[in-house]
């Protein structure tokens, strides 16, 4: 029975330093990351931390992970939890949560943080790669689903919009989180609705 609970705790264990270490990170950034830090954050000695993760980028990748997992998740979640509402208003939906509401937001100043690594670690770069390609088709998605109904008349393909959008995302959300002063939150969501309205034919978006 102890040894079957032991991997369970040594689960929890970890996910609780991966919670840990993107509170850390967020909090100071990677440059200034410390293990004493993520300690800190978890209530464990450094040496607990240094158990489980050896290499302090081995964790960092973990929370990159974690991170984008969650966000790709509660876009999803944006984007599905009105199916009825039709396809203007679930692509609305999308687009918000693809942008920083405040300028402190912590999800998108985590991810942005984390991307900084991917110049320099193949396994961040991948993570980075996949977030860009699964938002792509997520977009692709709502807009084919727009298009087919006769809701959207597209501009372009699907796909070729979709990388548009989610760059336009990106842009503005890193201007927003860079506390831009003529960049809020309510001018990006201003922005990038017009461009959806002009890429789509969609005036109702």
């Amino acid at each position: 029975m102890g040894k079957a609970g032991r991997p369970r705790n040594q689960t929890a264990r970890r996910q609780a330093l991966v919670s840990a270490a993107g509170r850390a990170i967020a909090e100071r950034g990677l440059e200034g990351l410390r293990i004493k830090d993520i300690a800190d954050a978890a209530g464990v000695s450094q040496g607990s931390v240094l158990y489980y993760y050896p290499e302090l980028d081995d964790l960092v990748l973990e929370v990159h992970r974690g991170a984008v997992e969650s966000y790709l998740e509660s876009r999803q979640r944006a984007y599905d939890q009105e199916p009825a509402a039709g396809p203007a208003a679930r692509l609305r939906a999308l687009l918000y949560s693809g942008l920083p509401a405040m300028t402190d937001d912590p999800v998108h100043g985590l991810l942005y943080e984390l991307h900084r690594r991917a110049g320099r670690s193949p396994g961040h770069a991948e993570l980075m790669t996949s977030l860009f390609a699964r938002e792509v088709a997520l977009y692709t998605t709502a807009l084919e689903v727009g298009a087919a109904t006769g809701a959207f008349s597209l501009a372009a393909s699907a796909h070729d919009l979709a990388h548009g959008l989610v760059a336009l995302e990106d842009g503005y959300g890193l201007h927003v989180v860079s506390r831009n002063a003529a960049l809020r939150p309510e001018r990006a969501q201003e922005l990038i609705l017009a461009h959806a309205r002009a890429v789509t034919g969609c005036a109702g978006l």
